[in-house]
């Protein structure tokens, strides 16, 4: 088979590694512009063209995808299949263009948490199960009929970063193994169904603002699912905290929601409706991320 993979972050970079050293055919990869990133704001290449260029695969990178010039030049790669991973949305140009079609690497268990986030939203709703899919591209969003499923448990410990690393990994070899279905000629999937309530919408900062009435264990769920990225916050003396970790106390309590309790030196903790949030590890506005002792000794708390 002549493929085209299609993706951009590190996510999509495990999976096409795995192809690549599976022996697959990689005839062109299509990923986002060079954008000016860090301090000197130079151009910097996406992952997916890191990798792809050290292969010596060609590269495509359109900035619309329905440019003729794109167009064509996608065309002339001749492609069976088409793979993509973490990537814009596909005009149907695009994704109709393969004679066996294009699949895509979800990071849920579809129809659950179909949309942009639906690593963070599993972890933030206290799910205890996640996975990957590989499905074919079909108009709706997220909807097409599923090739392979694989699963992996959440522990209660689990954020976003480590369930990130875990399904790159296991969606690698599904990647793969649906490679294989296809080369079989197994490219019947299995409808999903329309009958899923839970949904991963895009995260915007109002996501991420910690809520102190609701429970603890809504609060460390939303620590845990935002955490490494974007994280959590909330605001300690008008200065905006991000919080990457944290230990949930279940407890009754006569306190003010959303006070404070600490010793200045080890620890601080805030009152949420049904006990107290302990705060681990946290980053001030404009400085480094660091455990809660090295935050107190620089934030001076007052009464």
């Amino acid at each position: 088979m002549r493929i085209v993979f299609l993706g951009t972050p590190d996510f999509a970079v495990a999976s096409l590694a795995a192809i690549v050293a599976a022996g697959y055919n990689v005839v062109g990869v299509v990923t986002a512009p060079d954008k000016p990133a860090g301090r000197g704001m130079q151009l910097q290449q996406s992952p997916v063209k890191q990798f792809a260029v050290s292969k010596g695969l060609t590269v495509l990178q359109p900035v619309r995808l329905k440019d003729p010039s794109f167009i064509e030049a996608l065309q002339a790669l001749k492609a069976d299949l088409q793979v993509v991973i973490a990537f814009r949305m596909l005009p149907e140009v695009v994704w109709q263009m393969p004679s066996l079609g294009t699949i895509n690497l979800h990071a849920s268990l579809l129809p659950d948490y179909r949309g942009a986030a639906p690593i963070n939203w599993a972890i933030i709703n206290g799910e205890t199960e996640s996975g990957v899919c590989t499905f074919f591209l079909k108009h709706e969003i997220d909807t097409g009929d599923i090739l392979l499923k694989a699963k992996t448990p959440i522990l209660p410990t689990t954020n976003a970063g480590e369930l990130h690393d875990t399904l790159m990994e296991i969606g690698a070899k599904t990647i793969v193994a649906s490679l294989k279905h296809i080369e079989e000629g197994k490219t019947n999937g299995t409808p999903q169904g329309n009958d899923s309530t839970k949904i991963a919408p895009k995260i915007f900062k109002s996501h991420c603002e910690i809520k102190w009435e609701q429970t603890g264990e809504n609060i460390y769920n939303l620590i845990r699912g935002m955490s490494p990225y974007p994280a959590a916050f909330t605001h300690i003396q008008d200065k905006t905290v991000k919080v990457f970790s944290a230990n949930f106390s279940a407890q009754t309590h006569q306190q003010k929601i959303g006070s404070i309790d600490t010793d200045g030196k080890s620890y601080l903790r805030i009152a949420c409706s049904n006990g107290w949030i302990s705060l681990l590890e946290v980053q001030q506005e404009s400085k480094k991320r660091m455990r809660i002792e090295e935050f107190l000794r620089g934030f001076k708390l007052q009464a």
